[in-house]
């Protein structure tokens, strides 16, 4: 019985990040470049292919972490989201109307207009306060190299205070050693945000999760780490045929987590970490082909394959005793 008792105390919870693969919707803005994801352009997106996009979009997130807890996810970061609008769209999909999640979403200056958003269970994370922080780049000649702000979320998570940073961090586009410049500006502006927190709380509980473009070894990613002592609970998931996207027959485990030391506090009525993992299960990757196993995603160049996203969402569960 005292068993039973103690599991009947302890509630937990999943916290997941996922880059959805653009997200957009089928119309037209004139101020970002979205004319590759429109009706009339070559890849000839369409509304039934939008509403496919959200529907398995949707299935994925309720069912992240589902084993371990038997419930929806309380957080989802995101990535790729072109406007409010999509994501208003995706709360009330068909797998996420009867969760009645909000979300937090500011445009950014990317210039081809995806953003990073937050989904939230409202029963769960209250909403205190949020603010978007610019990374700021220069191209090579000299001129503002937009990218995706960085998203702080705060609020009371079962009644205690969290702070939640998403992140998507300059891709490799352009090649690795080439780029890395952009993800260390990235790294070293979100050390400023924890600082930030921690002035107003040197105690504050900070989760901070996105696309990194970089892996946990990386210069950028262990820089964070070290700058305020936080946990990388991915570091040990990558492997030769394992992580979060594929790029030519090789993985990376770009969708991350890092955690201030204090989720492994063990006093009683606080936030604790328990696991991590990537959630990749077998109908979100390719099953036949040269590419089997990869994600199963929406396009592969100008090629509609229908599948749910380039990457393989990540969760983590928390627990509050």
């Amino acid at each position: 019985m005292k068993l039973n008792f103690f599991k009947s105390k302890e509630k937990r919870h999943t916290i997941a990040f996922y880059n959805i693969e653009n997200l957009f919707d089928v119309y037209d803005d004139e101020i970002t470049r979205d004319s590759d994801m429109l009706p009339n352009s070559e890849k000839k997106w369409s509304i039934k292919r939008y509403k496919n996009k959200l529907r398995k979009i949707g299935f994925v997130i309720s069912n992240i972490g589902k084993k371990e807890v038997e419930r929806h996810p309380a957080i989802i970061g995101l990535a790729e989201v072109e406007n409010e609008a999509v994501l208003k769209d995706l709360v009330g999909s068909k797998h996420l109307k009867e969760f009645n999640y909000k979300f937090i979403h500011y445009n950014s200056p990317d210039e081809r207009g995806i953003d990073v958003a937050l989904l939230y269970d409202e029963t769960v994370f209250q909403i205190a306060f949020s603010k978007t922080y610019t990374v700021d780049l220069l191209d090579n000649d000299g001129e503002t190299d937009h990218t995706r702000d960085i998203l702080l979320v705060s609020g009371l998570f079962e009644g205690l205070e969290l702070h939640v940073i998403v992140n998507h961090w300059p891709s490799r586009r352009t090649g690795d050693i080439e780029t890395k410049h952009k993800r260390l500006k990235a790294s070293q502006k979100v050390t400023e945000v924890i600082s930030f927190l921690k002035e107003k709380n040197p105690d504050a509980k900070v989760i901070v999760m996105g696309d990194f473009n970089d892996d946990p070894e990386s210069e950028s990613l262990k820089a964070l780490e070290l700058s305020h002592g936080l946990f990388n609970p991915m570091r040990t998931l990558i492997s030769n045929d394992r992580g979060t996207t594929s790029y030519n027959h090789n993985w990376n485990l770009f969708d991350q987590f890092l955690i201030s030391p204090n989720f492994f506090e063990r006093k009683k009525n606080s936030l604790r970490y328990v696991n991590a993992n990537i959630f990749d299960e077998d109908y979100l990757k390719e099953s036949e082909g040269k590419y089997k196993g990869s994600p199963y995603r929406t396009y592969a160049g100008k090629r509609y394959k229908g599948g749910y996203s380039d990457h393989f969402p990540v969760y983590m569960v928390l627990s509050k005793k």
